[in-house]
């Protein structure tokens, strides 16, 4: 049969019937295995097929049956033979397969229990088998790799347990459910006879005489078997749906008599009627008892507030005489802010400079290398001339002290010409050697250039980020400069609005509180970026009491926050009080902890940092070496987890992280300062980037010029290769001549007097290039000195710039604590006026309501009625009369209660006629689906049983045989006859003449 489709393992074992193996019991918990590194040689003939799953590599056995120890046995891709003496272990290999795969002990018919399978004498046996695992059919490959070793330890007991490893033997599951997906992908089925046909089954198979064994044996083989059993298993699901549609049908019944039943009733419920005359009655009294009680609680409200408006004057006095001190702190930091913005642009005038003299200098020192190669080049030519010489000198002395010369014309003009060719071939080698050296210094340019080109790429791409992130960081703050919850996010004041406008229509149990950090007020303003690195998103988040209010101000956010960047939700419950911290609080005589260093208007915000952060566990400390110094050399304070400090740094006892922020972005004070700064960082990041940019450009036109240098000097360097080739062909032809070459001192001396010339020339060369050279490196050194004075300008105008820092945060800090006391008596104030509006709202209110209740105890009974008694004697009397009232109407039934009788018995009755309904469709589309299945499982039935006769006359016709299968699948029988050839001497029922031979 084909491989199946395999799916996941996840998936396989929730959605398909249990296999007959899974009923075997296995323990769960894997004994520990045990490794044999015994070798064994291979039974296998065959080579290894790449890409095939499912083959089995390998078997090994130890302690099973009457063998202590058997294998590794290697097989083969294709067809194995096992062979040897009877009790070598043929039948143990083919029955460790079966039961090492997850078969039953029954399956192998060697016995009913695994423990028969344990050597005597023995406490466990153990069977490990190797699966290929190879392909793009692979099951999981990155887990198990090329092979699957499947090994299953057999107790005395009965039990087993399995291991699967990946070929490098890691241990991936030691559950059957991942044997039986394995299994179930490599389409191995262990109790198939057609996949394991044990020696038992295969002669009870040809031995048998009972016709409907040899059907059962083929519906097995095929799986029709199990088809066969799913399709019975449908058809009596559907009559037990069938049997309670029958039930639903007389409960239908049941429910509809009930129904008429209640329905007849509550057309005859009767009204009672008496005594409401009297309630009525009451009832206008009580309205207007309600309107005489609410004028008597106004009168109180009307003399406080007359009250309260004469202690308003004492609060402006105070206003003012803080609004004198808060003017004046404010001017001297202004005064002050202007000196450290002036000296922060000398030190930004400075900045192109250095970028100016830094391009300058990368500039003179490529000019002073080139030259520096340019004079190693004269001086290796001068010494290349200089042994030439020594050469030519040696050579005519030897010519003028031979004993004689030959003057023959035809040799003195072959060996002029030779000579000729070669002062050739070394102008051209010459030529040569000088443009492969060039082509050198241009590949070695082209690299330069390109390697600078990606480091200013680079930087120009950080410096796009940044430039990017602070023009946003800009732009958020000139908005909160007209609203300052725009530093929380540009949608912040869009949703306080909808968050105020749902807490008045009652959507919120209590108003959620947020963002957070519009409650929090530094002490000390220089520890603003400590604060910040400390809470982080904290600052943005919202406190909610329950989770209702919750999900419903998620749906409030989710108008203006796509998923994701939406403002942190935490529900804690509103408490008034802050918590009693002292116990796990960190105390230090010198530093704050966060809760200390911080005015927090509200206590609820309070409690949420101290349940989610912590703060009153977090010590700042403005230095980062005194933070070292406290956290990491000695033992931390008491109750000290960690510490930041003024720049943002978090300190551990083992670590220290940097702060990737440089200044405060939602608590700092003064948003001008901030804007200015972040201006002029951004015109510096502006200019940083325009630089950059220029310099890409040049470097790009740089790089474009050398390679059209290189591929010229290329073309020219291949020419001069072809001349040199033909002139040596030309000199070894010369060369080649038997008659002997005599040589021309004439010629000679002149190419030595040549030489020298040409020596003379490179060194007056050598000369100008060495001067050019010092001069570029004066150039060079002039350079480096003007770099290193800007850099100690920028340093020195930095180092000015600290004192007035210093001096500014102090000035910063007076004029917060004015700000402080200013905004006191201003709270007081708006606490003051607070409450005479609230009395003068509750006096409105009152009035309002009096007013409504007048309105309707006139639309209850128009004319006012005096009324002595008091609101609640009116209220009991009526609920007395009320009682009677109900008292009365119980003889007869409660309404209410009639009418939902009613409604829940007509509810309950339409349901059960609805299920019924669906029900009757669901089972008259069963019946149709089941049918066009049956018919489809018949005729696949059918097309397996033309194959099996197929194949089964085709296999006969090889024999030499003759015989007949014949199927009766309504009295499932399967009927085979055999007739051995040579004219049909024998007629044979048995089947046995196809085995080779008797069992």
């Amino acid at each position: 049969m084909g491989k199946r489709k395999e799916e996941s393992v996840s998936k396989s074992g929730g959605h398909k019937r249990l296999r007959q193996e899974d009923a075997d019991k296995y323990d769960d918990e894997p004994n520990e295995a045990e490794h044999s590194h015994l070798a064994s040689g291979s039974n296998s003939c065959s080579q290894l097929t790449s890409g095939e799953v499912g083959i089995i590599e390998s078997i090994q056995l130890k302690n099973f049956m009457c063998h202590s120890m058997l294998g590794p046995f290697q097989f083969g891709s294709n067809v194995n033979f096992v062979v040897g003496n009877n009790g070598s272990g043929k039948s143990a290999v083919l029955t460790a397969l079966i039961v090492g795969l997850g078969g039953k002990a029954t399956t192998t018919n060697r016995g009913s229990s695994l423990k028969v399978f344990v050597k005597d004498g023995e406490s466990s046996a153990d069977v490990s088998i190797t699966l290929r695992n190879q392909g793009r059919d692979a099951f999981k490959p990155d887990v198990y790799g090329d092979s699957i070793v499947v090994s299953q330890r057999i107790n005395a007991d009965g039990s087993r347990s399995y291991k699967l490893k990946s070929k490098s033997g890691t241990s991936v599951s030691c559950k059957k459910e991942e044997l039986v997906a394995i299994l179930d992908h490599f389409n191995i089925q262990v109790d198939n006879p057609v996949s394991v046909l044990t020696q038992e089954m295969s002669k009870h198979f040809l031995q048998s005489k009972n016709e409907g064994d040899k059907y059962k044996f083929f519906m097995k083989a095929t799986q029709l078997e199990q088809m066969k059993d799913d399709y019975s298993y449908i058809m009596k699901t559907k009559e037990n749906t069938s049997l309670q549609i029958e039930q639903g049908v007389e409960r239908l019944r049941e429910l509809k008599q009930h129904y008429v039943e209640k329905k007849e009733r509550y057309r005859t419920i009767g009204f009672v009627n008496e005594m409401r005359n009297y309630l009525e009655e009451l009832k206008n009294k009580m309205a207007w008892a309600v309107v005489s009680e609410a004028e008597k609680e106004i009168k109180p409200i009307q003399e406080s507030i007359s009250l309260e408006e004469g202690c308003t004057d004492k609060y402006v006095q105070k206003l003012n005489e803080w609004q004198v001190k808060v003017n004046e702190a404010e001017e001297k930091y202004k005064t002050i802010q202007d000196q450290l913005k002036k000296i922060h642009e000398e030190a930004q005038l400075l900045q192109p400079q250095c970028v100016s003299l830094k391009s300058e200098l990368q500039a003179r020192r490529r000019a002073y290398n080139e030259a520096e190669v340019l004079y190693n080049r004269f001086r290796t030519e001068l010494r290349r001339l200089e042994k030439d010489d020594i050469q030519l000198r040696k050579r005519i002395e030897e010519l003028k002290n031979s004993a004689e010369q030959i003057s023959d014309p035809e040799k003195l003009e072959r060996q002029r010409k030779i000579t000729q060719l070669k002062e050739q071939l070394k102008v051209f080698s010459d030529q040569e050697t000088v443009i492969g050296q060039q082509l050198q210094q241009f590949q070695q340019a082209i690299y330069e250039y390109r390697e600078e080109h990606s480091t200013f790429k680079r930087e120009e791409l950080e410096v796009k980020q940044a430039l990017d992130a602070k023009q946003r960081q800009l732009k958020e703050l000139h908005e909160s400069k007209t609203n300052q919850l725009k530093r929380f996010g540009q949608h912040m004041p869009a949703l306080l609005e909808a968050v105020e406008e749902a807490f008045r229509q009652g959507r919120f149990k209590e108003k959620p509180v947020g963002p957070l950090g519009v409650y929090l007020h530094l002490k000390d303003a220089e520890l603003t970026l400590a604060v910040e690195a400390c809470l982080k998103s904290l600052l943005r988040a919202f406190c909610c009491d329950n989770h209702n209010d919750e999900r419903t101000l998620q749906a409030l956010m989710s108008r203006y926050y796509s998923p994701g960047t939406r403002p942190q939700i935490i529900v804690n419950r509103f408490r008034n009080e802050v918590y009693n911290v002292r116990c796990r609080a960190v105390y230090h005589p010198e530093f704050p902890s966060v809760l200390t260093a911080l005015e927090i208007d509200n206590a609820v915000v309070t409690n949420c940092l101290i349940d989610m952060r912590g703060i009153e566990t977090v010590l700042l400390i403005k230095s980062s070496c005194v933070a070292r110094k406290v956290m990491q050399s000695n033992k931390p304070p008491k109750n000290c987890r960690e510490a930041f400090t003024a720049e943002g740094d978090q300190v551990f006892e083992r670590r220290y992280y940097s702060s990737e922020n440089t200044r405060p972005r939602f608590l700092s004070k003064d948003v001008d300062v901030e804007i200015s700064l972040l201006e002029n960082e951004v015109e510096n990041k502006k200019a940083q980037l325009l630089t950059s940019q220029q310099h890409l450009h040049s470097i790009e036109n740089e790089i474009r010029q050398n390679e059209d240098y290189l591929n010229q000097h290329r073309q020219h360097q291949k020419e001069l290769q072809n001349k040199l080739r033909r002139i040596n062909v030309e000199i070894m032809d010369l060369e080649n001549v038997e008659e002997h070459q005599s040589v021309d001192i004439s010629t000679l001396v002149d190419e030595a007097q040549e030489n020298k010339n040409k020596m003379e020339t490179v060194k007056g060369d050598m000369q100008k290039q060495k001067v050019i050279m010092e001069e570029l490196k004066n150039n060079l050194r002039a350079a480096e000195h003007k770099l290193e004075e800007i850099k100690d300008k920028i340093h020195q105008v930095e180092e000015v710039a600290g004192p007035v820092k210093d001096e500014l945060n102090q000035v910063d800090s007076e004029m917060e604590k004015c700000k402080r006391h200013w905004q006191h008596y201003e709270e007081k104030q708006k606490q003051h006026l607070a409450s005479i509006n609230t009395q003068k709202e509750l006096l409105a209110s009152k009035e309002k309501k009096l007013k409504e209740k007048i309105a309707q105890a006139m639309q209850i009974y128009p004319e006012r009625i005096e009324v002595d008694r008091t609101v609640k004697s009116l209220d009991t009397e009526m609920n007395r009369l009320r009682e009677k009232i109900n008292s009365e109407a119980d003889r007869h039934g409660n309404r209410d209660e009639i009418i939902k009788e009613f409604y829940e018995a007509k509810e309950k009755y339409e349901d059960a006629e609805s299920k019924v309904k669906n029900l009757k469709k669901f089972i008259k589309l069963l019946d149709k689906i089941m049918t066009q299945r049956y018919k489809t499982y018949q005729q696949f039935r059918r097309c397996l049983t033309l194959r099996c006769i197929l194949y089964f006359d085709f296999l006969l016709h090889q024999r030499g045989y003759f015989g007949k299968m014949s199927f009766d699948h309504k009295n499932e029988t399967l009927s085979i006859t055999v007739q051995p050839g040579e004219g049909g001497k024998a007629a044979l029922n048995d089947m046995r003449s196809l085995s080779g031979g008797h069992g």
